[in-house]
């Protein structure tokens, strides 16, 4: 299978990369490199620095069979203070994409990195894909918008397409140099590892007393080996024939802050400076994922759901990444 992989650079999308070419498909990378790394992109794969709004069409039009779509900027916050950039490149970009897409003579099936910011505050845990979806940020409607485009374009021109709604993904590929490198990074596994090694000072925990088993907030963190799996998965799907939707991706449980700087310390055996501050505005008290259509439709399950394992290969991944 030919695959084009866009955003292929960046964290998830190099993991997928990796993937793809381990299962035997060919693949071809487009990333402008405004977040990703050209080193983090396996040399086996083909490698084009473009822009997906003016440079897909070219790569389409030489044959494609499947579209793998992670370009897109993802900082909550940020899409906050400035979302014309944020519906820009989501949303403006992607849909530039889709029309490439439209115009090949066989259309790709095509696969969308999705996310669980579309839900907002659920009403309900876990989230099952059927819940309301009111996205909280301009990141989540960004999104969200490119799902309804998609659903769409698949009743209107037959576009076979799924949408994956990544929980928190986490976790490294150390064997094959690849990891988490985000700037500024955001997610709270890199955080601790950071402080752990002795590069920050310590984390800021918000809020001791959410309506949780330890007063910490609790997510949802799926290995991204895990994701590339649903993936691959969700191409097998469509495949077969199977009908377009969305589905969910995460391991159906969750841990909270605490327990994940837990799992940092017993890891690394280092200690982890805490920082007690106040909730952030907007902060759901748990956010974890129904996971029975991925597992029934799609056939996929995590098979990595321990936060040991995650935390561990981001730790040899950070290990390896400081020596080289």
């Amino acid at each position: 299978m030919r695959v084009l992989v866009t955003g292929g650079a960046g964290y998830v999308g190099s993991h997928m990369v990796a993937r793809l070419l381990a299962a035997g498909h060919e693949v071809t990378v487009l990333d402008d490199l405004s977040t990703g790394h050209r080193d983090a992109v396996l040399p086996e794969a083909r490698f084009v620095e473009g822009d997906i709004a003016t440079d897909a069409a070219a790569i389409l039009r030489d044959g494609i069979d499947a579209v793998c779509h992670f370009a897109a900027m993802s900082q909550i916050e940020e899409s906050v203070r400035d979302p014309q950039r944020y519906f820009l490149g989501n949303t403006v970009k992607s849909l530039a994409l889709l029309d490439a897409v439209l115009a090949c003579s066989t259309l790709p099936a095509f696969v969308f990195s999705s996310t669980a910011s579309v839900y907002g505050t659920p009403d309900t845990v876990p989230i099952d894909e059927d819940q309301p979806k009111r996205p909280q940020s301009p990141y989540g409607t960004t999104k969200l918008a490119i799902e309804h485009a998609l659903a769409a374009y698949g009743a209107a021109y037959g576009l076979r397409w799924t949408a994956l709604r990544y929980f928190n993904a986490a976790g490294a590929a150390p064997e094959s140099g690849l990891g988490e490198r985000h700037e500024p990074e955001t997610h709270l596994i890199p955080i601790v590892l950071d402080v752990a090694a002795g590069e920050r000072a310590s984390v800021s925990i918000y809020g001791t007393d959410w309506p949780t088993p330890d007063g910490t907030c609790v997510r949802d963190y799926i290995h991204v080996r895990d994701l590339c799996d649903a993936h691959l998965a969700a191409f097998q799907y469509l495949e077969k024939g199977g009908v377009s939707g969305a589905f969910n991706l995460g391991t159906g449980t969750g841990k909270s802050v605490r327990e994940v700087v837990d799992a940092v310390r017993r890891i690394t055996e280092r200690e982890v400076n805490v920082v007690e501050a106040p909730r952030r505005p907007g902060d759901p008290a748990i956010l974890v994922a129904a996971v029975e259509r991925a597992r029934t439709v799609l056939g996929w399950s995590a098979e990595r759901p321990g936060i040991d394992e995650i935390v561990a290969d981001a730790w040899a991944w950070k290990l390896r990444a400081e020596t080289r």
